[in-house]
């Protein structure tokens, strides 16, 4: 988690629909997780007689959240700092940025400092990470984006710590919701603030992570234009050393998926030869090359090596039916289709 000097916004500069960027907007694929926080608030109105007071005219009427200590203090007379109103708003923000009332809040919030609340929330949000209080931490960062969509601490250290977050998890979905969260903010990161550096840095391990590994080669190639760190710039140059066979590979594939059947043939052919054999990815693509080329017998070869790999691999089967079926083999074509509706029914078992 880091803190950075530049608070410049970008976001309007580049002309990026709301719907991109801001969180308020966006699909919130995160906040199933966070919902069972609203159960610490209860919600009830300021007396007109303090906001009179106060003349904080945009909460008139409006529900205001307050933890079970601070709804005991409001009704005993005595009030209630305005900060502990702001952090609990903050609170709610961060758990659901499509709250009924968030407009109300940033209203309230809009006359006092926002940078300086925002740079407080970002602030505790990584006290929280560092403490690895994962849910606190997210929460202040997201309600850091409910007021400033484009701000550049909360957003690298939003991405960051749903990053922690899926890597502690054994839960798919959990794991499949929060990575799918981190990758899109690490890469409007570096679109909003393309000379940010550590951007770079994760986001090319999100995507070596996918096995997207030309994308990771450009996103880190791209690091280490920006870097003055040379501990990870020496760690980066490692890895894509590392990832030079896997990138032919994707190469190769990526060549049979645009109809180049020969040339993606030609590319994976001698990784069958090598510690990249098991990868069964590449025998299907293989498959798909040499069925659409006419050879039938290495079609089959290569689907039938995908499925000793990955026994559920339902698209090998498809294909191996589609064969059979050219072929008039009509026993091993309900065998591979029987299999294929065994697994899409959810009765087949490895």
């Amino acid at each position: 988690m880091v803190h950075l000097k530049d608070k410049t916004t970008k976001s309007k500069e580049l002309k990026l629909k709301k719907k991109d960027y801001d969180i308020k907007e966006r699909p919130d694929r995160v906040g199933i997780y966070l919902k069972k926080y609203t159960r610490d608030f209860v919600f009830d109105e300021l007396s007109g007689a303090y906001i009179g007071r106060t003349g904080f005219y945009h909460l008139n009427g409006i529900p205001i959240p307050l933890r079970k200590r601070d709804f005991e203090r409001f009704l005993s007379g005595n009030g209630l700092e305005m900060n502990i109103i702001i952090e609990n708003i903050g609170w709610i923000m961060g758990i659901d940025p499509k709250f009924g009332y968030i407009g109300n809040y940033l209203n309230f919030l809009e006359t006092f400092d926002n940078e300086k609340i925002v740079k407080s929330l970002v602030m505790k949000g990584c006290e929280y990470a560092e403490n690895q209080d994962y849910d606190s931490a997210i929460i202040h960062f997201r309600a850091a984006l409910c007021i400033q969509p484009d701000d550049i601490d909360a957003i690298y250290n939003y991405a960051l710590a749903c990053r922690d977050m899926y890597l502690a998890s054994d839960d798919e979905e959990y794991i499949g919701r929060l990575k799918a969260e981190s990758i899109e903010y690490f890469e409007l990161l570096v679109t909003i603030y393309p000379e940010f550096s550590q951007g770079y840095y994760y986001l090319g391990y999100s995507y070596l992570n996918l096995g997207l590994y030309i994308k990771a080669k450009l996103t880190w190639e791209k690091f280490l234009e920006l870097t003055d760190n040379l501990e990870d710039k020496s760690e980066i140059e490692i890895r894509l050393e590392q990832i030079e066979q896997p990138i032919t590979i994707e190469e190769g594939c990526n060549a049979i998926l645009s109809g180049k059947y020969e040339l993606g043939i030609n590319i994976l052919e001698p990784f069958l030869r090598t510690k990249f054999m098991n990868w069964w990815p590449m025998s299907y693509y293989l498959g798909i090359a040499y069925d659409r080329i006419g050879d039938k017998k290495e079609a089959i070869a290569s689907f039938k090596r995908v499925l000793t790999l990955n026994p559920s691999h339902l698209e090998s089967m498809d294909e191996l039916a589609n064969i059979y079926a050219e072929n008039k083999d009509k026993d091993n074509e309900r065998k591979y289709r029987n299999k294929a509706e065994l697994i899409r029914s959810g009765g087949y078992k490895e």
